[in-house]
């Protein structure tokens, strides 16, 4: 029976992505913590790894159409990758000093991240409609690299954040076209994630049993939700999935 829970929470996350365009990471963290008591610190490792292989197939899509700018991509790799090593290497440090207290340190900074992007993507819509675009210059690519590093550091130490967190940062900052970032923020992740789950695989903070049962459950769930997504009232369910993301965050903090 738990088996089975497991895959349905996954085609649930995997039906409210399709739907939504909200993070997989975002999404399933704090099921994983607060329904099925898995501990922070694998249902981090875990989250990561489950991301990394929700995107490989929507990134080759991406690839192979196009809509990547690459240049985007490694100048995101060169600050997210060092930044999630960081991540990885502080949770790793604050574990071997408290133990078990990186849990709770974890879940506060899950906390807050729950507050503050949920905030963000109420706003994304406002900010998409006033983007223009205008080529990368040397300037900006160094700027883009210190978001990278930004957003792997908080992957690295809570899965939160290898999409939303980077393609809104882009979209306040720079003028991209939001629909050039989609692609260019899947492929992206795809390197983020794959470096931290791995990093998390070494130190043992991953449950593959827990990652397989609910890949299995998000891929139809998947292509339910995007085939529900020109059906529904999408903006209405992304702000009610925000509101509860919210809470979730307020919950875990005021825990």
């Amino acid at each position: 029976m738990l088996i089975v829970a497991k895959i349905l929470i996954g085609f649930v996350v995997g039906t409210l992505i399709g739907m939504t365009g909200v993070g997989g990471g975002v999404l399933l963290l704090p099921i994983l913590i607060f329904v099925l008591r898995v501990p922070p610190i694998t249902a981090v490792g875990s989250d990561a790894l489950f991301n990394f292989l929700t995107r490989m197939g929507s990134s080759y899509v991406h690839l192979t159409r196009g809509t990547v700018k690459r240049k985007l991509v490694v100048s995101l790799a060169l600050g997210s990758i060092p930044g999630s090593i960081l991540g990885v290497g502080l949770l790793r440090h604050l574990r071997s000093l408290y133990g078990s207290g990186v849990n709770t340190f974890i879940t506060t900074a899950v906390g807050i991240l729950l507050i503050v992007v949920p905030t963000l993507l109420m706003f994304q819509t406002q900010i998409e409609e006033h983007v223009t675009h205008r080529p990368p210059t040397l300037k900006s690519l160094v700027g883009i690299s210190l978001i990278g590093l930004l957003a792997g550091f908080l992957v690295g130490m809570t899965s939160v954040g290898s999409g939303s967190i980077i393609m809104l940062l882009l979209l306040l900052f720079y003028s991209f076209l939001p629909k050039v970032m989609v692609g260019t923020d899947i492929v992206h992740g795809v390197l983020l994630t794959g470096v931290t789950s791995f990093l998390h695989f070494k130190l043992g903070n991953v449950d593959p049993y827990l990652v397989a049962s609910l890949v299995i459950g998000s891929i139809p769930g998947g292509l339910l939700g995007s085939h529900l997504s020109t059906r529904m009232p999408v903006p209405w369910l992304r702000r009610i999935l925000c509101a509860a993301l919210l809470a979730t965050g307020a919950r875990m903090l005021w825990a």
